[in-house]
């Protein structure tokens, strides 16, 4: 990371202390920031729900939307051009579904919020403030009132703002809440090893502490590309020695995955975002009766998983494994099991364990059979380069015939990139930085 990056983000700590000092000093009836008003609570939006997605033929296609939003945002701000990585395809794509969701998700508020206040912790290691959150609001109203001329409304532009507002106003509360949390750890690159074609293990020791539960994930920004991160499932519970461990298949794409797999050796360093993910294990469920169901890289958090149940002392373990290597036409589709040795060693002399092969892609990677019940809990994950799209929720409706409640299932598509109402954080970014 060169040094004008190390010195923007050592500003950024400071100033994140000076409010941190400054919220815990100040009542709370003082602040007068127009982004941390509190949530409305009888905002219904299906009103605007319906007028927004009426407005949308008028300003269509939604790609050219985001191109002119991006292009009135650098023009006004051109300082703002250096939060974003240098290609912004992945960014304009992002945005368009962080829309699609805004507006499919009006009539759910307390959702939204709880989703947006996800992105707002998120944002925190992009160095996203406030005052640019205002920059990106007034591109949004210029951009759309170009494209739909003529034919704009105040309404419809109130509509619009109402839905920024809602968004933006709990990503700056997420913001205020992990205001005592870094926004981001810088990490010393232990060791690096190929175990196939384009996949790599990584074990990192981040320079600060760093708390996090088995079965979640943590974005990584490589400095080879600054700005750009990409989501990854934490391969390894808590341990006392700190080191973490990251499985990354390269996309060929050159992107993070790739710079990670190629372009990094052990005594390099990455930057972490803060540990996130629905695939937790509650200490309840120790004892209950678990499927765990993975393909691919989706083997990182079920193996970390397992480790915490192995560390549990009640000796009350009921745990099936059901491992896939991928998909038909897939980069992953029939290749041996990456780190077979580690799960061989580790299943010797555990008979709570059973671990089953399976097919990724095909009917016997959902289907539980007869063993499936009311009480069986499922965690799922799935190798997010070589499953196909909605590949969780496929396997999550087979889980819910076979006869596991719905409440039962757990799996988190964020690793994807996308934004659900099971699982909502995002892969690299929201409204205003990817």
């Amino acid at each position: 990371m060169n040094t004008s990056s190390e010195d923007y983000h050592a500003l950024l700590a400071r100033h994140d202390a000076m409010r941190l000092r400054r919220r815990i000093l100040a009542p709370a009836d003082s602040r007068t920031d127009r982004w941390t008003a509190e949530a409305p609570q009888a905002y219904d939006g299906r009103a605007d729900q319906l007028l927004i997605s009426d407005s949308l033929p008028l300003v269509a296609p939604m790609d050219e939307l985001i191109a002119d939003l991006y292009r009135f945002l650098f023009e006004r701000h051109p300082y703002l051009r250096a939060l974003f990585p240098e290609s912004m395809a992945f960014q304009q794509d992002h945005l368009a579904s962080i829309f699609h969701y805004l507006i499919g998700s009006l009539h759910r508020t307390d959702e939204l919020i709880r989703v947006c206040g996800q992105l707002g912790r998120d944002h925190r290691k992009l160095g996203v403030r406030p005052a640019q959150f205002e920059a990106f609001e007034e591109a949004l109203i210029e951009a759309l009132r170009m494209r739909a001329g003529v034919r704009w409304t105040g309404a419809l532009e109130d509509a619009w703002l109402r839905m920024l507002h809602l968004a933006v106003s709990a990503m700056v509360r997420g913001a205020d809440e992990a205001i005592a949390e870094p926004p981001s750890w810088e990490a010393t690159v232990t060791s690096h090893e190929l175990r196939a074609p384009g996949l790599a293990v990584l074990r990192v020791r981040p320079h600060q502490p760093y708390a996090f539960e088995a079965g979640q994930y943590a974005s990584l920004e490589s400095p080879l590309l600054e700005q750009a991160w990409r989501p990854y499932y934490l391969a390894r519970a808590p341990h006392p020695d700190g080191e973490l461990e990251f499985h990354v298949r390269a996309r060929g794409a050159g992107g993070v995955s790739d710079a990670l797999v190629h372009g990094t050796r052990a005594g390099g360093t990455v930057r972490l975002g803060a540990p996130r993910g629905a695939l937790v294990l509650p200490d309840h469920l120790l004892s209950a009766d678990l499927l765990l169901l993975a393909s691919g890289t989706g083997w990182a958090p079920m193996k970390a998983l397992l480790q915490r149940i192995d560390a549990d002392r009640s000796g009350v373990h009921r745990v099936r494994l059901l491992l896939g290597h991928g998909g038909p036409g897939s980069a992953g589709a029939g290749e041996e099991m990456y780190d077979a040795a580690s799960l061989e060693a580790f299943r010797r002399n555990r008979s709570w364990l059973t671990v089953v092969a399976a097919d990724a892609a095909g009917a016997r990677f959902g289907d539980t059979g007869a063993r499936s019940t009311a009480r069986q809990h499922a965690f799922v994950a799935l190798c997010p380069e070589t499953a196909p799209a909605g590949a969780e929720q496929e396997v999550a409706a087979r889980l819910t015939a076979a006869g596991i409640p719905e409440t039962h299932l757990h799996l988190d598509t964020t690793v994807r990139g996308t934004v659900t109402g099971r699982s909502a954080s995002t892969a690299r970014s929201g409204l205003l930085s990817a």
